[in-house]
């Protein structure tokens, strides 16, 4: 490929699709991105209204070092594009009987808060932080940026996985160091950030929680968007050109080949290479359904199991709200059983657990003076197993949340209340084009991950790759950029 590629279309401005982009064009391959909104970002958008900045999507960035070795790909450096800001405590975690643990990236401190709650489960956090960075070195460092597109691949890796039981799920791992079941939760939750069930996903994904400690937990100055912005001017700077409200509508193919993709507004963009950010079933069912690769692998993607939605809140106060830090994870009455029926149920669960986020805890900038800009998220079911209507459901769950933040962490939120809108399971289908509205792609289960996961290329379409949430090694910030290097190795000629 590295011998013949002189043009690219990305399709899709995520993070994933910018920095695989980046790559191309700083590898020397014309590289267009297109993007179906009117700014680009993918997940990552940002709403403004009346002085209030809403990131609509990722608020956490976990391993800077990725980003940083984006910018030297480029011949550039990542501080002369954006700042990122320490955020400490990484979150704050609270319970409804009133149990608030700060996790930051103290060891000290961590263990005087762990010794309060359960004196024996200090020795148990640091076996399992030993755990966690074992998995992060083979998971993460080794694994993370490494394409799977044959068996072998994964048999190469099985028996360390095996060593690690992989196929356990990250709460039982967390549960055999841990016995406080707060404690349990606070350091199992970490794969709902990514989409994963606790009680289902991989043990190796409990390498974010060393991947945290390693790296710590980063904003943006000026919000994710910001680093958004730094992206697209680095691309631009070095001759990638990015199109804005083009919507890819079709990959036509010849002789076995892609060879151009035909934006819904009729225009064509020629290319020796296509990759595709989109959501994965969407790539395969709607750019490509025209031929039988594509209507085949859709229809096996859509056997698969997938993530489960949001439903988000993003909204913008008169008064500050100074009590709380920049992130904050809320547990409702229930844990095992909520999760449960966020990720099975076919109906909405009368209970939740939320994430708040805060950023002027971090960046005051992002709202007007004295003012709070806030967001707040709901995991619930995605589509195809909860097929609701979300204009009814949604201003009822919007107010229903409002009244719990209010009473419980948020005084006079609904007094105070400038702006707000919501975004909903519907949203991240119509807008996102996600499968079944499903936020992060497929399940990260162990059977779905590594050469289960769709691959970064084609095994057919052979000048057909894919980048993002879907593909290896998944979804979130350093999940998606790592699918970048991935697929740009194989493109490049750097990969096996």
């Amino acid at each position: 490929m590295k011998q013949t590629a002189r043009s690219a279309v990305v399709i899709g401005s995520g993070f994933g699709g910018l920095s695989l982009a980046i790559r191309l064009q700083a590898a020397g391959i014309a590289t267009t991105l297109l993007e179906k909104r009117d700014k680009p970002g993918g997940r990552a958008y940002v709403y403004e209204d009346q002085g209030f900045v809403f990131d609509a999507g990722p608020t956490v960035i976990t391993d800077p070092s990725a980003l940083v070795e984006l910018w030297a790909a480029a011949g550039r450096r990542m501080e002369d594009y954006v700042t990122l800001l320490p955020v400490s405590p990484f979150y704050r975690l609270c319970w409804e009987d009133g149990y608030v643990f700060d996790y930051a990236n103290d060891q000290a401190e961590l263990d005087r808060q762990i010794a309060l709650k359960n004196p024996k489960d200090v020795e148990g956090y640091r076996r399992f932080l030993a755990y966690s960075r074992a998995v992060f070195e083979e998971g993460y460092l080794k694994l993370g940026t490494v394409p799977f597109l044959h068996f072998r691949d994964m048999m190469r890796a099985g028996p360390q996985l095996a060593k690690l039981q992989a196929w356990r799920s990250v709460y039982a791992k967390v549960a055999e160091f841990i016995e406080d079941e707060q404690l349990r939760q606070a350091f199992s939750f970490h794969s709902l950030l990514v989409g994963g069930n606790p009680f289902a996903t991989s043990s190796i994904y409990a390498l974010i929680h060393a991947l945290e400690r390693e790296w710590g937990v980063w904003f943006p100055k000026g919000g994710t968007g910001a680093l958004v912005r730094g992206m697209v001017k680095l691309f631009e700077d070095i001759g990638g050109r990015i199109e804005l409200n083009a919507e890819a509508g079709q990959i036509e193919m010849e002789d076995g080949r892609a060879s151009a993709v035909v934006a819904k507004d009729g225009r064509r963009f020629v290319a020796d290479l296509v990759v595709s950010n989109a959501d994965i079933v969407h790539t395969y069912d709607k750019l490509l359904g025209h031929v039988s690769r594509g209507a085949e692998e859709a229809k096996r993607l859509k056997r698969k199991r997938f993530s489960m939605s949001l439903f988000v809140i993003y909204f913008g106060l008169s008064k500050a709200q100074p009590q709380l830090q920049h992130h904050t994870v809320l547990f409702g009455q229930r844990y095992r059983a909520l999760i449960d029926e966020i990720f099975k149920a076919k109906t909405l669960a009368g209970d939740f657990s939320l994430y708040l986020h805060s950023p002027c805890a971090t960046d005051p900038s992002l709202a007007p003076e004295g003012a709070g800009s806030f967001y707040v998220l709901s995991p619930v079911p995605h589509l195809g197993n909860a097929p609701l209507d979300w204009s009814v459901e949604g201003p009822r769950y919007r107010d229903r949340i409002f009244d719990y933040l209010e009473q419980r962490y948020m005084p006079n939120l609904k007094r105070d209340l400038v702006t707000s809108r919501i975004f909903t399971p519907d949203d991240f289908q119509s807008e996102l084009n996600s499968h079944h509205g499903s936020a992060f792609s497929l399940d990260p289960v162990l059977t779905q991950s590594a050469w289960f996961r769709t691959h970064n290329q084609d095994r057919q379409i052979r000048n057909l790759f894919f980048v993002g949430a879907g593909t290896h090694p998944g979804a979130g910030v350093p999940g998606v950029v790592g699918s970048a290097k991935a697929t740009a190795g194989l493109i490049l000629g750097e990969a096996a």
